[in-house]
């Protein structure tokens, strides 16, 4: 793993927690950044060791990541063909709205291609009101399950889990 993107990712989910608590949005990461949990800075570091890193940009700053692989989070169903999971997926708040994470979903989808994977999928929140969600139902993706996560001494994480298959036509 390039050891320069651990913190420029721990820096965007560090300022999409603090965008999230602003809005009244605690329930998807917490009130806490992710580069002050030890758990959670170990988490990033496996994801982006293990998966597809790409790092988007605008004008020379990074603008999102997108951390993409064929094994799925821990608690979503491991599925019985070849597969393109997003493993993370973020945009600095600095640049929201310029179509990164658009960008970011196409990438994935052209990996997936190249690696003969004809099923893309990602998880996400699906508490609050649903935004997230139908983020990605915007970006073409369906929903095909709802999760709970469990978690010590905290409420169940409520998550989606959805899924995006390329049109035979544009084959």
């Amino acid at each position: 793993m390039d050891t320069t993107v651990l913190p420029i990712v721990l820096g965007m989910l560090d300022r999409a927690v603090a965008w999230l608590v602003a809005d009244g949005r605690e329930g998807q990461w917490g009130t806490e950044p992710w580069s002050t949990r030890p758990e959670a800075v170990d988490h990033v570091e496996t994801v982006l060791r293990n998966g597809h890193v790409r790092l988007a940009e605008i004008d020379g700053e990074p603008a999102g990541v997108c951390v993409a692989s064929n094994t799925p989070s821990a608690y979503v169903p491991a599925v019985d063909e070849p597969e393109w999971f997003v493993n993370l997926l973020v945009t600095d708040r600095r640049f929201a709205g310029a179509g990164v994470g658009a960008a970011l979903i196409r990438d994935v989808r052209r990996e997936a291609a190249v690696r003969d994977a004809g099923l893309v999928r990602v998880d996400c929140y699906a508490g609050g009101d649903g935004a997230l969600v139908r983020q990605y139902e915007a970006l073409g993706f369906t929903p095909a399950a709802t999760f709970f996560v469990e978690r010590p001494g905290q409420p169940p994480w409520p998550g989606r889990l959805l899924e995006w298959r390329p049109n035979p036509r544009q084959s």
